[in-house]
């Protein structure tokens, strides 16, 4: 599998701890991913995983920022 480019919208990230929570739980998944975080948009960025959008979902939501449906 190549590594991906994936775009969540985030509704329940408003905060920099919020961020960080999301940072730790993707970074436990795959710490190669780059992150990119847009707090005003409720938005995030996925670059250069190797992990499925639905793994990277998974986490999130697991997290407690289930992404808004596509």
């Amino acid at each position: 599998m190549g590594s991906t480019l994936e775009m969540f919208k985030l509704p329940d990230m408003s905060c920099g701890h919020c961020v960080a929570a999301i940072t730790e739980a993707l970074g436990a998944l795959d710490a190669q991913a780059r992150l990119t975080f847009d707090r005003e948009a409720r938005s995030l960025q996925v670059a250069g995983s190797e992990r499925s959008r639905a793994e990277l979902a998974a986490v999130l939501s697991e997290a407690g920022y289930p992404p808004a449906p596509a």
